[in-house]
């Protein structure tokens, strides 16, 4: 992910998510040296992903694929990507929060040998208030 794929990347997330990630998230993200990410097909951007690398551990801030191409096998490939990427850094193990209600993410999570290790109470902003977070890891 380069500064020039932010307008689409906060475009993307706009319309993936009710309560999104703002450009200046990304920006920041891009500022800190996160591992950011843009998956490209045919020339078109379809996804994306933000890791954050630290010491031997990757947390896995955002991954996301454009909503009408969701379930076709893109988050799985860019989630191989992401460990690979984090092994490359050292990284033994991965972590991540997903909504207690994203049921596609936790079945793609669980597929990928993710455990559910705890639980943020009201991490997430929702429409009725604020939501759980599910805390996964997986060592790679």
């Amino acid at each position: 992910m380069l500064t020039e794929d932010l307008d689409w990347v906060s475009e993307a997330e706009q319309g993936i998510y009710p309560f999104p990630w703002s450009r200046t998230n990304f920006a920041d993200s891009l500022s800190a040296g996160y591992s950011s990410w843009v998956v490209q097909r045919d020339g078109e951007a379809v996804a994306y992903a933000v890791l954050m690398l630290v010491m031997d551990e990757a947390h896995l801030l955002n991954i996301s694929v454009k909503a009408a191409l969701q379930r076709r096998g893109l988050g799985s490939l860019l989630l191989d990507h992401l460990c690979i990427v984090a092994l490359g850094f050292g990284a033994t193990q991965m972590y991540l929060e997903v909504r207690s209600s994203n049921e596609a993410g936790l079945r793609l999570y669980d597929k990928w040998g993710f455990s559910r290790i705890g639980r943020r109470k009201d991490y997430y902003p929702a429409a009725q208030g604020r939501e759980d977070a599910i805390v996964m890891r997986r060592a790679l």
